[in-house]
């Protein structure tokens, strides 16, 4: 590398530093308001497991094996995807990021209400810790927003076998993709990285098919509303 490239590395990072740091205010907002949003889906999941539910035929699943070590590995395929792209996407484009989480929290929002809504059995039918009722409800609730009881003590999977329609893997997956999708290199590895988190869900039998279709339908449309379709609205500004 040239002196002079070397000098424009730094240079390209402080810009990118100090545009953090001029927004900063609504980097947290946004980040807020998505962890509230997340809050509320989590509520109307834990509200759904205290009502009884059917398992449902499928026919992709009933062709596709249980796979147990994907299922094991499920939510870190999910990190491995979500995390590094979300910080590049923070990095290089933070308005964009902004707007990213604000449709990430309707998006779960519209999750959490449609839950509260079908009231789908698991695929693949697991028992609850005994004792899950209305007065052992806030308790849970603080496991499952914990960073902690998620994903070292695996609240989700202990607690959470009814929210199905829709993905919530899928779904974030997905609209990482979307934000990204006027970036060729990013497009195609947030793309990538989207059908390993489908194909770990299925393979686990965690979601049924429609699951994954109806996170890519309502995924698709609150992010058209929200940023235009076909044309990205890249000049648009703020949340």
């Amino acid at each position: 590398m040239s002196a002079e490239g070397a000098r424009e590395v730094p240079t390209a990072a402080a810009g990118r530093l100090a545009a953090l740091v001029a927004i900063w205010p609504t980097l947290v907002a946004a980040l807020a308001f998505r962890y509230a949003s997340y809050a509320a889906m989590m509520a109307m999941a834990l509200w759904a497991e205290l009502r009884p539910a059917p398992t449902l035929p499928d026919l992709v699943l009933s062709h596709l094996p249980y796979v147990e070590w994907v299922d094991r590995a499920n939510y870190l395929v999910w990190l491995a995807v979500y995390l590094p792209l979300a910080a590049v996407l923070l990095v290089s484009e933070p308005r964009r990021w902004v707007r990213y989480m604000v449709t990430g929290g309707l998006v779960s929002v519209a999750r959490g209400l449609t839950i509260a809504m079908t009231g789908l059995g698991a695929p693949r039918p697991r028992r609850l810790p005994a004792g899950l009722d209305l007065q052992s409800y806030g308790a849970v609730l603080l496991e499952l927003l914990s960073p902690l009881g998620v994903f070292r003590r695996r609240a989700i999977a202990l607690y959470l076998t009814q929210d199905l329609f829709f993905s919530g893997h899928a779904a974030t997956t997905f609209l990482l993709f979307l934000y990204f999708r006027d970036r060729p290199r990013l497009r195609w590895l947030a793309f990538g990285g989207h059908l390993a988190v489908v194909a770990s869900v299925l393979l686990s039998h965690l979601h049924y098919a429609i699951d994954v279709v109806g996170a890519w339908a309502v995924t698709f449309a609150l992010y058209a509303l929200r940023e235009g379709w076909p044309a990205p609205r890249a000049a648009r500004r703020g949340a």
